[in-house]
């Protein structure tokens, strides 16, 4: 059985970001204690502060590329063998980590688990709306232990989109080796990843309770994203490795509708 010694948390903090303390309170307030870490490829007095405030050990990525290769410097970092990437922005529930380790409980060659999330939209909670009920659909098969380890099931899940929310994500370095996050997408980085990582022998285990809030506000880099298309775009060339390109493209569209709800 894995336990709080096995595992870490890291922040990968950018710029100034307003919410970044309360994210790292979420953690540290976590019903079971682990490590917590910070990671950036821009230092600056804020985050510099914070890492001094909470006595936290910042880790700072001298060759910043994109959102991917920042997110494998504070994988690669981190010294347990069980980590979370957790966004600046975001808030974990306090029992997040309790709930993930009894999940895992003694699945030493899973791959990774990841919990479902609701939104923070204006402070306020939201735990349904078209895209969370999309995702949860795609989602429910892996709800059965026996499809956890099932790559067919995994491939036909993401091939019509991408429902695993990044920051809900804890990672078997064991098993999903080194340097694991794409840093070809700009935004889809994480999907590409997820769609990486089915292909390796292990579980994906999914803890069907909401225990993050991921925060939906205008300045996020997945709202620019959106704004910009850029997701769409890397959406449809990720879902073409699993369909023909007429068809990638129709599925894209119907679940790029559903994705409006992350705008604002």
């Amino acid at each position: 059985m894995y336990n709080r010694n096995d595992h870490s948390f890291v922040v990968c903090a950018y710029k100034e970001n307003p919410h970044l303390e309360m994210t790292i309170q979420s953690l540290l307030n976590q019903t079971i204690k682990s490590k917590v870490f910070i990671s950036t490829s821009t230092p600056n007095d804020h985050i510099k502060g914070l890492c001094e405030k909470y006595g936290l050990e910042l880790f700072v990525n001298p060759s910043p590329k994109n959102a991917g290769a920042d997110w494998n410097w504070a994988y690669d970092h981190v010294p347990t063998p069980l980590v979370t990437i957790a966004h600046q922005d975001d808030y974990y529930e306090p029992d997040f980590l309790e709930k993930t380790l009894k999940y895992i409980g003694n699945k030493h060659d899973f791959i990774l688990a990841f919990t479902d999330y609701y939104e923070i939209r204006n402070d306020k909670k939201v735990y349904t709306n078209k895209i969370l009920k999309v995702k949860r659909m795609m989602l429910a098969p892996l709800k059965k232990d026996k499809n956890q380890i099932s790559k067919f099931i995994r491939r036909r899940i993401l091939s019509i989109g991408c429902p695993i929310c990044c920051p809900a994500a804890t990672y078997n370095k064991v098993v999903a080796g080194k340097s694991i996050f794409d840093t070809n997408y700009i935004n889809s980085c994480d999907y590409k990843t997820w769609c990486d990582l089915a292909e390796l022998n292990g579980e994906f285990i999914y803890i069907d309770k909401p225990l993050l809030g991921h925060r939906i506000y205008a300045e996020s880099a997945t709202s620019k994203n959106l704004g910009e298309n850029i997701r769409k775009k890397e959406d449809l060339e990720i879902m073409s490795l699993y369909w023909p390109k007429f068809i990638a493209n129709g599925i894209n569209s119907v679940y790029a509708l559903s994705e409006k709800s992350n705008k604002l």
